[in-house]
């Protein structure tokens, strides 16, 4: 008598998964088509570092290293160098700048706490999400990759508006 209050008891849940399976199909989809369609992301999206200068187009990193510090993958290297000369030929805004400023992409994280311990608001998080690779070694970045006046961002995206909701995937259609 098991035996067969196994099978039918398995054929009951083959229905039951097969009618909720069956449910979905009716529904319209929710499919953005990435490269012809722009993806929507949050105004809080936590993308790739910008690492930001002043109206003079001077870097505002000064290298205090607290963005290293507060990174708990260990995934951010700076070498500091001083800058001797006058406040208007300076690489920098300070009298210190970060000569190498790296970030390894392979090992961030994105929590954002870089950003926070930032006291220049040097760094900051950007929208770009494009950082597929297929080589390990080219998810190192340099300033030079990460500086906002040379960053080649992610050009199908745009920002939601406060008000508009786009991170439910039981989003009704």
């Amino acid at each position: 008598m098991s035996i067969i209050t196994d099978v039918i008891a398995s054929t009951k849940a083959i229905i039951q998964g097969m009618g909720v399976t069956l449910s979905y199909i009716p529904k319209q989809k929710w499919t953005v088509q990435y490269p012809e369609e722009p993806v929507t992301v949050q105004p809080r999206y936590r993308g790739q570092h910008l690492l930001h200068v002043d109206e003079l187009g001077r870097e505002k990193c000064v290298a205090c290293f607290l963005c290293a510090a507060a990174c708990p993958s260990e995934c951010i290297y700076i070498v500091a160098k001083d800058d001797p000369r006058l406040p208007e030929e300076r690489t920098g805004v300070d009298e210190r700048y970060a000569e190498v400023y790296n970030i390894d992409y392979g090992r961030c994280i994105f929590c954002g706490y870089c950003v926070e311990a930032c006291p220049k608001d040097a760094i900051t998080h950007g929208y770009n999400f494009e950082l597929s690779v297929y080589n390990r070694a080219d998810l190192l970045k340099t300033k030079e990759d990460l500086l906002i006046t040379k960053q080649v961002q992610s050009r199908n995206y745009r920002v939601a508006s406060s008000t508009e909701d786009v991170d439910s995937e039981y989003k009704e259609v």
